[in-house]
């Protein structure tokens, strides 16, 4: 590997620590993430416990980086430093990111770049679904910390990006990760919810969704939730309940969301829309109700957290730095 050229992506999201590395033809040749650890029935992390676990699981994985990787292969580094592409836009866990990347680079005496976490999941998702094939798209980024519906216009080294709907309580991730800590389930509970799904019957216990315009909320869905769990309901149709809830929320905000602008070009990203419960009956129902929208999920892989995205983002700024075709 030591002839190629490599630019190195690092993000230090809520609740992964991720290093990627990427070559100049868009290929990930190196992938590590490690998950912060949060105790059984805890809901999430302070900022600062967040910040001394990335400290702590950079060099685990910066070590192994190193024992496959020739660092003077490494030509740049590119940092997520903040959640969304706005300059107030700020959380603490950030800082780490752009803080190791910005002593990798000055160390190797490389260019430095910095991109947004979210421009880094619309990235990934881009490249890994192979579209959408158009400058102008829709993009629903569904995690445990967004909810938003975007208006993306594809600026060749990075996204323009503007919020036209979000939601007016909890995220989607909270919505699940709350209800799956009520049952018991280790956090982040998306995985373990589902396969709780995956053995529920259809029927009852239907949880209502809330949609208004480009508006959605998932604190009235907890609320009954709970009281069906309260009631004694079995937990595998309470689950497949809540993911039943989540897809007729994203179908009709989906579809509210191309009649405003007209466009049918849409990528759904973040962990949240990893699920195959999700992908499979919100592609069927948004079929039957219009066959003109085009959905393109990401990757399950790169739905989650991850620096891929941000080091194939490093690969593009780099390219046009150095007018390289």
């Amino acid at each position: 590997m030591c002839n190629d050229k490599y630019v190195l992506g690092i993000d230090t999201s809520c609740y992964t620590t991720s290093i990627s590395v990427v070559d100049l033809k868009q290929n990930i040749v190196f992938n590590e993430r490690i998950l912060l650890d949060v105790g059984l029935g805890k809901v999430g992390l302070q900022q600062s416990e967040g910040v001394f676990k990335h400290i702590n699981n950079i060099p685990v994985i910066i070590n192994k980086l190193m024992s496959i990787i020739d660092r003077n292969s490494i030509v740049a580094v590119c940092s997520s430093t903040q959640p969304r592409p706005y300059e107030s836009s700020y959380m603490p866990v950030f800082k780490v990111s752009y803080a190791m990347g910005k002593v990798i680079s000055d160390i190797l005496n490389i260019p430095f770049y910095t991109a947004s976490h979210q421009e880094g999941h619309i990235m990934a998702g881009h490249f890994s679904a192979k579209g959408p094939n158009v400058n102008t798209f829709l993009a629903v980024h569904l995690s445990g910390g967004t909810s938003e519906l975007l208006y993306v216009n594809d600026c060749k080294i990075g996204y323009d990006i503007k919020i036209i709907g979000n939601t007016q309580d909890l995220n989607a991730g909270q919505f699940v990760d709350r209800l799956g800590v009520e049952m018991g389930l280790p956090f982040p509970a998306g995985p373990y919810l589902e396969k709780l799904a995956d053995k529920g019957e259809e029927g009852g216990n239907i949880i209502p969704s809330f949609v208004r315009n480009l508006t959605i909320g998932f604190s009235g869905a907890e609320t009954h939730a709970k009281k069906l769990l309260k009631q004694g309901k079995r937990k595998q149709d309470i689950a497949l309940s809540i993911y039943n809830c989540l897809v007729k929320t994203l179908e009709k905000w989906i579809y509210n969301g191309v009649l405003y602008t007209g466009i049918n070009n849409v990528l759904v990203v973040g962990g949240v829309s990893s699920s195959n419960i999700i992908r499979k009956k919100l592609s069927d129902k948004l079929e039957k109700r219009n066959p003109d929208i085009k959905l393109f999920f990401a990757d399950p892989e790169l739905s989650t957290d991850n620096a891929e995205g941000i080091a194939l983002l490093g690969v593009k700024k780099y390219i046009h730095d150095k007018n390289i075709l």
